[in-house]
């Protein structure tokens, strides 16, 4: 008599593996969306300063306690700063284009801010004309930078 001894199987059970392969799948597509998302990055230019040149001076717009105007030690009107202003602030080097306004503590605040206008417009005015100079290559310098300081009472 032959008796048949039941014999172990030995296929692979592919199921878990594909339960597996399926999940691992889902997990990539929901997170291929997110890991594609990047951020612009602005890169700072390095300005090349040539150690030849001396440093120009600040250039310095004074509101004083009776509503005078002065760039720099010059007395101007407000009407006329813009036009004063532009070929001052073309003469800095590009990108590091500055204004220190000094302002009375007392003075009322409509007055500095028309100032702050004025400044305003003089920096686009500038940025306009240097980029229209040949070899520019469509830089325009910068927006002009204003730090705001309080006159001392004198």
């Amino acid at each position: 008599m032959n008796v048949r001894r039941p014999s172990a199987k030995s296929d692979i059970n592919i199921t878990p593996l594909i339960d597996i392969v399926l999940v691992l799948l889902i997990v990539f597509i929901v997170m291929v969306p997110g890991l594609s998302k990047a951020l612009e990055v602005a890169v700072p230019r390095v300005v090349p300063v040539t150690k030849d040149e001396p440093p120009q001076p600040p250039v310095v717009v004074t509101l004083d306690g009776e509503g005078r105007l002065f760039l720099q030690r010059e007395e101007v009107t407000l009407a006329s700063l813009r036009e004063r202003l532009v070929p001052v602030v073309m003469l800095q080097p590009l990108g590091l284009r500055k204004v220190f306004l000094k302002v009375d503590g007392e003075l009322a605040h409509e007055r500095a801010v028309q100032v702050l206008d004025q400044i305003r417009v003089a920096s686009d005015q500038a940025r306009r004309e240097t980029r229209a100079r040949p070899g520019f290559q469509d830089e325009d310098g910068g927006p002009v930078k204003v730090a705001l300081t309080r006159l001392k009472a004198t």
